[in-house]
């Protein structure tokens, strides 16, 4: 069970989040997929790097760990839901070893296979938006003289109308961060459903959307609602806790000062709720709840430390 990072008694497995009322908990777990190293002044955009190697170290090549964490929800009437699918496996070696991703196989399969799951066993995946490091691991793993193939044959494909444009015509500027054949291969299966609003009809009533378009248009962020406060799966809007910091954006982000205003609304209403937010980029905390310090700034303050498999 996940227990919190922070000193003082250990406490429980999170408590557990409640969809509609009257329903009983969901369980949700942080799944590790294929971890990368990039470059950190990147990946902290103005900050220099006097400042965020104080919360991340960055290796010879001045790249920092990050994590492509995915977030399972299974309901209690056995449906199960996949928040986003990592970067997966799907580069050939020389992007692979370009883009920083560390493992060759998918880990997010074997992830899900340590639980007793298979991709098969998805009946849901949510993706925050189509950039390969969120929405990779939907594709097998790269081999040699083979075409794209998707995984999670039963799933439901849940995704914003923003976003799905976005990679349908990308922006000169972030071509690269798409993967040409997907939006195709997602449209295939029939089985893709474009949100326009705040709400899925896949999902149903009990879930709703966050939308951010400072990294990326159109982001959709998760809410489960909880007994204890709700979690939001932040996506790029807020990659990891050093990035809970307001003025802290990324160099990929597409407008860093609409982020900064879209976290501060974010974060404002989950700390008044008792929310949390989960890191799917973080190398070390999967959850954090939303606290302030004495100065006023965002910070993480419980945490819940994330292994390669943690209930949450």
């Amino acid at each position: 069970m996940l227990r919190p990072t922070q000193t003082g008694p250990d406490r429980p497995a999170m408590p557990p989040t409640t969809p509609p009322p009257a329903a009983r908990p969901a369980t949700l777990t942080a799944l590790l997929g294929n971890s990368q190293r990039l470059d950190g002044g990147a990946m902290f955009g103005n900050a220099p790097k006097a400042l965020w190697q104080r919360w991340i170290t960055p290796d010879d090549h001045n790249r920092i760990p990050l994590a492509c964490r995915c977030l399972l929800i299974e309901e209690p009437g056995g449906r199960r839901i996949l928040c986003e699918a990592g970067i997966g496996a799907f580069f050939e070696p020389k992007y692979r070893e370009r883009f920083g991703v560390q493992e060759a196989e998918h880990v997010l399969l074997a992830s899900l296979a340590a639980r007793g799951l298979t991709d098969a066993d998805i009946d849901v995946v949510v993706l925050s938006h189509l950039h390969f490091d969120h929405a990779g691991g939907l594709l097998a793993a790269w081999a040699p003289d083979t075409p794209e193939r998707l995984l999670f044959p039963r799933a439901r494909f849940v995704v914003g109308r923003e976003a799905w444009d976005r990679a349908n015509a990308p922006h000169a500027r972030d071509r690269a961060s798409y993967i040409p054949a997907l939006p195709g291969l997602l449209s295939a299966t029939g089985r893709l459903e474009i949100v326009e609003g705040d709400t899925s009809a896949t999902l149903g009533a009990g879930y709703r959307f966050h939308r951010s378009d400072g990294h990326t248009p159109g982001q959709l962020l998760i809410e489960i609602p909880g007994a204890d406060g709700p979690v939001v799966f932040a996506g790029d809007l807020i990659p990891g806790a050093a990035w809970l910091h307001l003025p802290i954006t990324m160099g990929y982000d597409r407008f860093p000062e609409l982020l900064i205003d879209e976290k501060r609304a974010l974060l404002t209403d989950l700390l008044a709720r008792n929310g949390r937010v989960f890191f799917t980029h973080d190398p070390q905390i999967a959850l954090a709840r939303v606290a302030q310090d004495a100065r006023g700034r965002f910070t993480a303050g419980e945490a819940w430390a994330a292994p390669e498999e943690v209930s949450l």
